[in-house]
């Protein structure tokens, strides 16, 4: 983290380069444009959101494989936690 001239907290960010097939480009652009938004903004959005389903389905998925995690019918679920 770094901080401004007024000790503010900034987030330095990097510049990546990509090559988007064209069909995908211009949807993004359209998107950009019906919502307002900078290509950028929704890139990175997209970006941040992909990595956190990952990071979900790769723990759901470890827990599936862990033989001594217990598994429970969704009906069991449901009695643990209550109405």
């Amino acid at each position: 983290m770094y901080y401004n001239k007024f000790g503010r907290e900034i987030e330095m960010s990097v510049a990546i380069s990509i090559r988007l097939p064209e069909k995908l480009a211009k949807e993004l652009d359209k998107l950009a444009l019906a919502t307002e938004r900078s290509k950028t903004f929704l890139i990175r959005e997209a970006i941040a959101t992909y990595l956190e389903e990952y990071s979900d389905y790769r723990v759901a998925l470890d827990r599936l494989l862990d033989k001594d995690d217990e598994i429970i019918e969704a009906s069991e679920l449901r009695r643990r936690l209550g109405p």
